[in-house]
């Protein structure tokens, strides 16, 4: 049981930092890609990624709540608060990248500014929590 333990801690910690690449990688298509039409497949494409990551670090957090015989926490119920902020962050991202208007001119550099502030949000929530958990 401690060796399946211990092998979901070191995978749920890869796994925050495979989220924590994904935003930015995110971020990084943001700036890179400068057409509209573009950027809404590269990350039509991309999405499933990021849903994987985050998938990831859900599943082996669970793994861990089993292993531990389900004891809720402190950390485990911030967790889970936080992953559920994270996924709806992410949602609001998706749909504003949806309902953008690909012949109004500015859209995209309006969506920009929105997605950025979203994207830093996600990385104060994952950095949040885990420092929290590392220190």
């Amino acid at each position: 049981m401690n060796e399946m333990y211990d092998m979901s801690i070191i995978t749920h910690s890869w796994g925050v930092m495979l989220v924590l690449g994904v935003i930015f990688v995110n971020i990084f298509m943001l700036f890179w890609i400068k057409n509209l039409a573009k950027y809404t497949r590269a990350v039509t494409l991309f999405n499933p990624i990021g849903a994987s990551a985050i998938g990831m670090v859900i599943f082996t957090g669970v793994i861990m709540m089993a292993a531990k015989h389900l004891d809720f926490t402190i950390e485990n119920i911030a967790m889970i608060i936080f992953a559920i902020i994270f996924i709806y962050l992410e949602v609001k991202r998706s749909l504003g990248v949806k309902k953008l208007n690909k012949k109004e001119q500015g859209a995209f550099e309006s969506y920009k500014s929105y997605a950025l502030k979203i994207f830093f949000l996600e990385i104060l929530v994952t950095l949040s929590i885990s420092f929290w958990m590392w220190f």
